[in-house]
């Protein structure tokens, strides 16, 4: 049941994106940062601690970090719903699940507030019957 992309560069930049955030995520990646830093700062009084020097590694940076943005932003959003499509699934497999609660993340503020205290009251009724004693496993609805 595999859906097909439509854009075609989507693939290509999702496949780039997965690689440098692994990249990015090693140990050695952290140790090259550091090092090209250690470099910078090494040669300051070569250049005088000029603003030319400063300038480098300040648009260096900044580079970087507006493409890591990116990256980061493209996997962050894949995971995320990965995790959402397997979490459906768990609610639509399970006897007895809600599958209202299928999709939540497309509803508006106010529908998931009315949803929140739902289960907010449940949880309240679990704690009450708990300090009575009682098992709190039940699905009692609200």
């Amino acid at each position: 049941m595999y859906i097909q992309n439509r854009w075609t560069f989507a693939q290509p930049f999702s496949n780039f994106s997965r690689m440098a955030s692994r990249l990015a995520g090693q140990p050695i990646a952290f140790i090259l940062a550091c090092f090209l830093v250690f470099i910078w700062l090494i040669t300051g009084p070569l250049y005088g601690f000029s603003d030319t020097w400063q300038l480098v590694i300040n648009t260096t940076t900044n580079i970087a970090e507006f493409i890591m943005v990116f990256l980061i932003q493209n996997t962050q959003n894949r995971d995320g719903e990965a995790i959402q499509i397997k979490l459906d699934e768990l609610i639509r497999s399970h006897r007895g699940a809600h599958n209202v609660l299928l999709d939540l993340e497309e509803l508006t503020e106010d529908q998931l507030n009315e949803i929140k205290r739902k289960y907010e009251k449940l949880a309240e009724i679990a704690r009450l019957k708990l300090s009575q004693g009682k098992v709190d496993t039940a699905t009692n609805e609200v």
